[in-house]
């Protein structure tokens, strides 16, 4: 996943030692740092959905859920570093207002789901270049 055009949902984790690893969403930071669970991370940041700047995860106004697809993810997950765009954010898209610790427990619970609807578009992407290069060649 391009993280320029996921500037809004990028995240970049820190660990001591001075590992760094840049992603696209939640979904790709859990996944992480479920893998690399020996790793203490010194800092966590992501993209706030209106400025795109990088902003302290943990410290963040989370909105879950909503009308706006998320980003590799089934349930959306947004970041806002302020609290009245993440409550303007939900007048106009739902969702609920969370903190970072159940953004993450919210990426962690629905990672098989996201899973495999990420499996199948990448199937149906697949099936459709497949299609576009075989009426090319006809």
């Amino acid at each position: 996943m391009d993280r320029g055009v996921c500037d809004f949902s990028r995240m970049l984790i820190e660990y001591s030692g001075g590992t760094v690893k840049a992603v696209c969403s939640l979904h790709c930071a859990a996944t992480h740092l479920a893998n690399n669970i020996d790793k203490t991370p010194n800092s966590i940041k992501v993209g706030d959905f209106n400025g795109k700047q990088l902003i302290d995860a943990e410290k963040a106004f989370w909105v879950i859920g909503g009308n706006k697809p998320g980003v590799l993810s089934k349930k959306a997950k947004w970041a806002f570093e302020q609290k009245d765009d993440a409550e303007n954010f939900i007048k106009t898209n739902q969702g609920k207002l969370a903190s970072f610790e159940e953004a993450l427990n919210a990426a962690y619970g629905g990672m098989a789901e996201d899973t495999i609807m990420i499996k199948e578009r990448r199937a149906m992407k697949r099936i459709k270049e497949t299609s576009q290069t075989s009426d090319a060649s006809h």
